[in-house]
């Protein structure tokens, strides 16, 4: 398969590696770079119907009602705060009011703390591939959520949208460059599209190799660098790019994943169901204090450009 951002057809093999966080697969998948570009890739993408078995069940946050799970939804609001910084601050500057949409809202816990911070005139919206997580998001939290993708049963005209994010989307997408090219049709002139992917140029992926998190075979098929991104906005007629290198909730956290998979919150809930509140608790406070260890080298090589994430705020011209 040719290169998504410069068309090139040759390709290195960086490594060989399996699903090492939620072992859907014993398979081996061959990671890959351009040689005309250096984009990361899945090689060869596996199919759509492949693709989705590798997704556990309840591949989404949905918090329970026990002491742990009351804590883990306090801590997930405090880190979601430089997110809602971040995209109410590309929404104010637009100086567009009108529905915002999230794609891969999951639960939709996103929408629910954004929602209030809003230009009056600013509607929320959610579109999730799953029915469960669409399910939560309109009976816990009262969000209208779509189930569904943006080339199947996403009722949306052209033009509606005065801003659309997409939080560690694209890289799960077979094509990255046509939902750009969607999402681009779906905003207002002058709205904003902000998009966070991992970051294949961080001093985590080079450490750690196969083991980062952001790597995550077989589920991630295209490892962007900040340069791979911007290139395919391009393509796809966005302008006006801004760059963000660090994110409280996912640069630590995923350093953390990476050195103990086992203790991942989320893992966790898919491998081990009946787990039991006081080891979730414990496990949980391990995981935490990890992730708390793991700040200040997230935030070095966030300051050095070289952050484990890539946030983008483009807009439509």
């Amino acid at each position: 398969m040719s290169c998504q951002a410069c068309g090139a057809p040759e390709f290195q093999t960086l490594f060989h590696a399996t699903d090492r966080l939620y072992r859907t697969t014993s398979r081996q998948f061959k990671v890959v770079a351009c040689k005309g570009c250096g984009l990361i890739r899945l090689h060869p993408q596996p199919t759509s119907e492949e693709l989705a078995g590798y997704y556990p069940k309840n591949y989404w946050y949905a918090p329970d009602r026990s002491a742990a799970g009351r804590l883990e939804e306090f801590y997930r609001k405090l880190v979601l705060r430089d997110h809602l910084n971040f995209v109410e601050r590309a929404i104010r500057n637009s100086g567009l009011t009108g529905p915002v949409l999230d794609i891969g809202c999951g639960g939709g816990l996103f929408l629910e703390q954004l929602r209030p911070r809003l230009p009056e005139g600013c509607l929320v919206l959610g579109l999730d591939f799953s029915a469960q997580a669409a399910g939560i998001a309109w009976k816990q939290k009262g969000l209208p959520v779509v189930c569904g993708d943006l080339g199947r049963a996403a009722p949306f005209r052209g033009g509606g949208f005065a801003a659309i994010t997409m939080f560690h989307v694209l890289e799960h997408l077979i094509d990255p460059r046509e939902h750009l090219a969607q999402v681009f049709h779906l905003l207002r002139p002058g709205g904003r599209l902000i998009v966070q992917v991992p970051n294949a140029d961080c001093w985590q992926f080079r450490l750690l190799g196969r083991r980062w998190n952001g790597v995550d075979v077989p589920r991630h098929l295209t490892s962007f660098r900040a340069s791979d991104l911007i290139v395919l906005l391009k393509q796809t007629g966005f302008k006006n790019h801004t760059i963000k290198h660090f994110s409280l909730r996912d640069n630590p956290a995923g350093l953390a994943t990476s050195l103990a998979p086992r203790l991942d919150p989320m893992a966790r809930r898919m491998l081990n169901p009946n787990e039991g509140g006081r080891a979730k608790l414990v496990r949980d406070m391990l995981y935490f204090n990890l992730v708390v260890s793991a700040l200040p080298f997230a935030l070095l090589e966030a300051a050095a450009g070289h952050g484990s994430t890539v946030m983008v705020e483009a807009s439509r011209p």
